[in-house]
């Protein structure tokens, strides 16, 4: 038996029943133990293995074999939220924009249903989710905005959709240069109270406190968070930047990544416009190789530690793509 590689493209799902997630008038309570993992599988030489069955894997938490309580296929369709930063910075080239996510539309299922978020000062629900790729792409046509960017409050509201959809697969795809504006005030502050010789390192990315209540629903809901993330706050590309300024993009970029690390995704950087509508077709094509696995964990302390899961596959020609654990609250 092959032990995994892990990766991060497995979306983690642990169901906390002590607290319930409330979508405008509905609650919505979830099992304390349930672990829903979504877990890719390639061969050696990176090729995606589709067709796979239960029987091909086992999963161990803390070293510890769990029983695989449910199975889905890589064809069982996902409820996709599309965020679309349309802050003020994105004016320049929102037309480059819209036609990569148009392409990234194209490359999901045809059962996947699609949400789409724009958002800037505010989030606002240009079409709920659907499977009619005309409404979809109309979405994204008429997508607009300006002003400062309150991502976290925008992803925040994205759960909120997408706690309606019940047991269904859920991932987010946000295009975003990952600047919340409301973070950056505080970074700000931390930063100026901070000596010379902190400020490259006095910021964390693991202890935003919005960010974490983001996550922790994340966790929840079973959502994995790809961000796209825009040239325009990558910290290299800043011109003559201060100190303060580099400290503050870093600690924006650094989010992202933890983001996608946390939710079982994936970051993809931007290094030039050109590449958003291909880097858009290969989080889609990362979807649909995606397999879903359900365990009632046997330890049934909810204690906040960390857990760490590990898949083996039975084939040891296979390689799994997967996140390597959660949170038990």
């Amino acid at each position: 038996m092959k032990r995994l590689l892990l990766l991060p493209i497995l979306v983690l799902t642990v169901f906390a029943g002590a607290n319930t997630l409330r979508a405008q008038d509905e609650t919505i309570k979830v099992d304390t133990s349930v672990v829903r993992l979504n877990v890719g599988v390639v061969d050696k030489r990176g090729h995606p293995i589709i067709d796979l069955n239960q029987s091909n894997f086992d999963v161990f938490e803390d070293g510890v074999k769990q029983q695989i309580t449910h199975f889905e296929p890589t064809v069982t369709p996902f409820s996709v939220v599309v965020m679309l930063d349309m802050s003020g910075s994105t004016l320049p080239f929102r037309e480059v924009l819209k036609m990569s996510a148009a392409r990234f539309i194209d490359a999901l299922g045809p059962d996947d249903r699609v949400a789409v978020i724009e958002f800037a000062e505010k989030p606002a629900l240009r079409n709920d989710f659907t499977t009619n790729r005309s409404i979809i792409a109309n979405s994204i046509r008429v997508s607009n905005g300006r002003g400062h960017t309150e991502l976290y409050k925008s992803l925040d509201f994205a759960l909120d959709k997408l706690a309606h959809e019940k047991n269904n697969r859920k991932a987010i795809i946000v295009l975003t240069d990952g600047i919340d504006t409301s973070a950056q005030d505080v970074d700000r502050n931390v930063l100026a109270k901070a000596d010379a010789t902190q400020i490259a390192s006095v910021l964390q990315p693991d202890t935003n406190p919005a960010l974490d209540q983001v996550l922790n629903r994340a966790d929840a809901q079973g959502v994995t968070i790809y961000p796209l993330a825009l040239p325009t706050g990558d910290p290299e590309k800043l011109a003559d930047p201060t100190p303060m300024q580099i400290a503050m993009f870093k600690a924006a970029r650094e989010r992202l990544k933890y983001m996608a690390d946390r939710s079982g995704g994936r970051l993809n950087a931007i290094k030039d416009l050109k590449e958003m509508g291909r880097l858009y077709a290969e989080v889609a094509a990362e979807i649909r190789t995606l397999y879903t696995i359900e365990y009632t964990s046997a330890n049934e302390k909810r204690d906040g530690k960390w857990r760490d899961i590990r898949i083996d596959v039975r084939d040891p020609n296979l390689i799994s793509r997967t996140r390597q654990g959660y949170y038990a609250k």
